[in-house]
């Protein structure tokens, strides 16, 4: 372990809105899940030093075997950082008999207001071996684009 991915985008809406976003469970398990997968929430506590649990379910597995099943990727999230309209900073740990998927990914989800929006930046930190940079940059750029669209209808 020991990867950074970077990925960011301008939201044309303020921060407050994006923020907003973010930590509303409603909001997360539309517009979170990369393209190919739907989400559901089996506990979710989003304050500083809360966490939830996010179950990620692919709707074709065949091309893309998940970190815990099959199907699927489980991951458990804490948030070691809370700053309301700027910052989130999250600890996850992925569900899986993989070592290649083990360790404590850290996540920050930063937010600057600029002329015209917000720019979003993803910084994910200690990425585990097992998640390839280009599926992650795939992945980070399509919760990115899914939460403009969510924000931008």
């Amino acid at each position: 372990m020991g990867r950074t991915d970077r990925a960011s985008l301008l939201i044309h809406v303020d921060s407050t809105k994006v923020f907003a976003a973010l930590v509303s469970e409603e909001a997360l398990v539309t517009w979170l899940p990369p393209k190919g997968m739907h989400g559901r929430f089996e506990r979710f506590d989003m304050r500083e030093g809360g966490s939830y649990r996010l179950v990620l379910t692919y709707d074709d597995a065949s091309d893309a075997p998940g970190k815990t099943s099959a199907g699927s990727d489980v991951s458990v999230v804490r948030i070691s950082r809370l700053v309301p309209g700027e910052q989130i900073v999250q600890e996850i740990d992925f569900e899986s008999d993989d070592p290649a998927f083990r360790g404590t990914m850290e996540m920050e989800w930063n937010l600057r207001s600029v002329d015209g929006g917000t720019d979003v930046e993803v910084v994910a930190r200690n990425v585990p071996d097992g998640i390839r940079a280009r599926d992650h940059a795939e992945g980070i750029t399509s919760s990115l684009t899914s939460l403009s669209a969510y924000l931008e209808p």
